[in-house]
């Protein structure tokens, strides 16, 4: 099949398959006599993977690892698991930090009661050192 093909059967842009055979994360396909890239029903398999792995946010370096991982299926899955740890440990951290965001804006919201810019209890929060 063609990248066009991959890309809406995998649901990945085309300018993506071309990245990621640049960064080693799909293997180059052949080429048509035309030049075209020609691609398997495997490429579409592992873009799936990659496409679900970044939709949770896991790095490009993490799937290089997740993808060398399935190539020995007696390995134990250690490095697997410690991945996906990792990858919940900073969404715990990021969905902390989103709370405490949320908590600073809300209190910025409920702080302006006027109709005027000088005596905005917004821009005054924010100009002092304990916003």
């Amino acid at each position: 099949m063609k990248i066009n093909q991959l890309a809406q059967q995998a649901d990945v842009p085309a300018k993506t398959i071309r990245y990621y055979e640049e960064i080693g994360l799909i293997k180059a396909p052949q080429r048509a006599e035309n030049g075209y890239r020609i691609y398997r029903t495997d490429d579409v398999h592992r873009l799936i993977f990659i496409r679900r792995c970044r939709d949770l946010q896991i790095s490009l370096e993490d799937i290089k690892t997740l993808l060398a991982a399935q190539s020995d299926n007696s390995a134990p899955c250690d490095k697997v698991d410690n991945i996906i740890k990792q990858q919940l440990k900073r969404v715990q951290v990021a969905r902390e930090e989103l709370c405490k965001l949320e908590q600073s804006l809300s209190a910025l919201a409920s702080s302006c009661q006027r109709n005027k810019v000088s005596e905005c209890g917004i821009l005054h929060k924010l100009h002092s050192e304990e916003a």
